[in-house]
């Protein structure tokens, strides 16, 4: 009878064993399928990953590709050999989620900007992203939309972005930034209203020289108030041609020359105050042949001599302010008037493309995490 009760006793203690071991088991599982179903829906028809390897803690997306849909300047949008999420694993129970970091590796990045200055970057992944929501139930779906999402950093590294801008011709003007490394610190969606810190560095080749380029600051994304530095160094001037000397009405050749640049933005209720300095280094403009071609509204001849008693730099410093609610107010017009007014002041300079447009980028960006997340 003991005996009988011992045997009983045992069968019990396994069972609870196993009954512990198997039911978080299967609920893993059921949450490995859950979050590889999200991530194939999120990418959508237009995007592929090879493997999705989910981890306790850890999810891996191996050769993911976003290819670009119809009417974009590339091919791909975006592809990664690697996408890693470290997951703290408490956070699925106890909430708020939390991602202690998002790493993108060996990545390539494609960022579009229209005629008309908007930007765009990982098309598609929003609509896509809405159609997955859309297939739970409105109740859901509006849960989870509110929950509360923790990033702390995402990391972009070994990778290049190319920018694709039809503001300054057609077809696009491209501009390859390559080593592009960045990371984007505390993000807290979906409210978006605390301090998220920015980082970008990489190199832009041009005929002559590989220059550097920096960015960096911080951002609240909800009300876009900002406080950035970006900056140039050794930055061939002919790469950057559309934006600079073009763009302020010069019609002779540059043949040579690098650009410095440091631009302190600060946008406060849309309103943005931009002091910076620009200079142009051993700046060289070709002859024509044609009397009356200009640079800057000076003959060129003149043009040329000048730069000579200038010992071949040229230093502006300068300021801008305006409402960028504005339709009528443009950083790249109104910074071109001033130097079109004098050469002496300047050679020409557009710090829309650093001052704005790297900001539209990584608000992008966090866009893109947002969608990715489900938010």
């Amino acid at each position: 009878m003991a005996g009988s009760s011992a045997r009983r006793g045992a069968l019990w203690a396994i069972g609870i064993i196993v009954a512990l071991v198997v039911v978080p088991i299967g609920g893993w599982l059921f949450v490995v399928h859950q979050i590889k179903e999200r991530i194939i829906e999120t990418l959508g028809p237009n995007g592929s990953v090879e493997e999705i390897d989910v981890g306790f803690g850890h999810v891996t997306l191996s050769r993911v590709r976003l290819r670009g849909p119809q009417g974009w300047p590339a091919s791909d949008a975006m592809r990664a050999e690697r996408i890693m999420l470290d997951v703290d694993m408490h956070s699925l129970i106890a909430k708020p989620i939390h991602l202690r970091s998002v790493s993108v590796d060996n990545y390539y990045l494609s960022i579009a900007r229209s005629a008309d200055g908007r930007v765009r970057l990982l098309p598609g992944l929003k609509e896509t992203a809405r159609e997955a929501d859309a297939k739970s139930d409105s109740k859901q779906r509006e849960a989870h939309a509110r929950e509360e999402k923790l990033i702390d950093r995402v990391s972009f590294e070994r990778g290049s972005m190319e920018f694709f801008d039809s503001s300054v011709q057609d077809p696009p003007y491209r501009v390859l930034i390559g080593d592009a490394r960045a990371t984007i610190d505390h993000i807290h969606l979906p409210a978006l209203t605390t301090r998220t810190e920015l980082s970008m560095t990489g190199s832009i080749k041009g005929p002559s020289h590989t220059g550097n380029v920096t960015w960096g600051g911080w951002m609240i994304i909800a009300n876009k108030d900002s406080q950035t530095r970006a900056t140039l160094r050794n930055v061939d001037v002919a790469t950057l041609d559309p934006y600079l000397l073009k763009k302020a009405g010069a019609k002779a050749a540059v043949t040579g020359g690098t650009i410095d640049m440091t631009v302190d933005a600060t946008v406060k209720d849309y309103r943005i105050h931009a002091p910076g300095t620009l200079t142009l280094n051993h700046l060289q403009i070709s002859e024509t042949g044609n009397p009356l071609d200009t640079f800057l509204s000076i003959p060129t001849k003149a043009a040329i001599a000048a730069l000579k008693d200038r010992k071949e730099q040229i230093k502006l410093d300068f300021v801008l302010d305006g409402d960028l609610r504005d339709p009528k107010f443009s950083l790249s017009e109104s910074l071109s008037k001033k130097l079109a007014a004098g050469f002496a002041k300047a050679l020409g300079v557009s710090v829309e493309g650093v001052a704005r447009g790297a900001g539209d980028t990584v608000r992008g960006i966090g866009n893109a995490l947002k969608n990715l997340l489900g938010e």
